[in-house]
């Protein structure tokens, strides 16, 4: 038992001696090619761990040992490279603040925007057939008022005064709708 402990300590003696000598020497390499410090650090990390479960590098001279750990930090950063290309990744603190800034999305907001619509559609109800035919083809299928006067064969005039009623006629019935 003693002989594997001091066998386990030689070796992990000997990985913290390889770590010291070119850790900082990967994490350069590592950066010219990855932008996030956090990865980075990973990587380094992995490029050890890779180095403690195969030791083969005990016997090289240091030259190869820097070329070895220089060929898994290249394959280290393909992985990366390909893992998110596969599967890209948003910052946590971006999605985070955009949760938190964007109260569009707030169930609240969204509560009150279906109110919104519910009392448009019933005002959308209460006009007559031509009125809903204009604002729906003006507004939801957005064309101009000539192309409207083509499909509905009336003057481009006849639909631009229609809309212009129409929508007053909205804004009062929203109007009285505050006040009272």
């Amino acid at each position: 038992m003693r002989q594997i402990h001091s066998e386990g300590t030689a070796d992990d003696s000997l990985i913290a001696a390889l770590y010291d000598r070119y850790a900082l020497i990967i994490l350069n390499y590592l950066s010219r090619y990855i932008s996030s410090r956090e990865d980075v650090d990973d990587m380094v990390l992995d490029v050890f761990l890779a180095a403690m479960e195969n030791r083969v590098w005990m016997t090289w001279s240091d030259g190869e040992q820097l070329a070895w750990l220089r060929r898994i930090a290249y394959n280290k950063a393909v992985d990366y490279y390909r893992r998110n290309a596969r599967h890209p990744s948003v910052a946590l603190d971006y999605v985070a603040s955009m949760l938190c800034d964007d109260d569009e999305y707030m169930p609240e907001h969204v509560a009150l925007r279906n109110e919104d619509y519910a009392l448009l559609r019933v005002h959308l109800s209460n006009l007559s057939e031509l009125q809903q035919e204009i604002v729906l083809l003006r507004f939801g299928h957005g064309l101009p008022s000539k192309e409207i006067a083509q499909r509905l064969n009336k003057s481009d005039s006849v639909i631009r005064v229609t809309l212009s009623r129409t929508l007053n006629l909205l804004r009062r019935k929203y109007m009285q709708q505050e006040e009272g």
